[in-house]
């Protein structure tokens, strides 16, 4: 039986992904009017996050693994 917390895991990490390849894209191709707080990199902070947090869940809940979850 595979946990529904390891597919929460795998949505966030392709989430994260996809965040974060947008905020480094923005990073290397700024907007012509960027908004106030563009020097924080958010999306690039917040996709990196998702991915870390998305990666966890996997490698913990993960298919086969024998444990008590």
């Amino acid at each position: 039986m595979i946990s529904i917390w390891f597919f929460i895991g795998v949505s966030l990490l392709v989430n994260g992904l996809l965040i974060l390849g947008a905020g480094l894209y923005e990073q290397s191709h700024p907007p012509a009017h960027p908004v106030v707080l563009f020097s924080l990199h958010a999306s690039t902070w917040w996709g990196a996050i998702l991915s870390l947090v998305g990666l966890i869940y996997c490698v913990v809940y993960r298919p086969g693994k024998k444990s008590a979850h």
